[in-house]
């Protein structure tokens, strides 16, 4: 949803994940997750990865229109802080 630099020397990014969260167990999507709130040194999570996905994805960033080609990433260990609320049944 959003990226804010927190220490540009250190590259710690905080942000949120927007409507679309989901918990993966065993390479298989379970089940819709609350979003969720990160703080993370983004060298340190590079410096974690398991695995990296064969095909990449053509994404825009939402306000700079910058495009980058990624693929999708195996983390061991990312440091989210919080989540949102559940959501009210009304």
């Amino acid at each position: 949803h959003y990226v804010n630099i927190v220490h540009a020397k250190r590259g710690i990014l905080t942000g949120m994940t927007k409507d679309g969260t989901f918990l993966i167990e065993d390479g298989r999507i379970t089940r819709p997750i609350r979003n969720l709130r990160f703080s993370q040194s983004i060298p340190e999570a590079f410096s974690e990865i398991e695995a990296i996905g064969a095909e990449t994805r053509l994404v825009a960033a939402e306000y700079s229109g910058i495009m980058a080609r990624v693929p999708a990433l195996r983390i061991a260990h990312f440091g989210f802080t919080g989540a949102t609320a559940a959501e009210q049944a009304e």
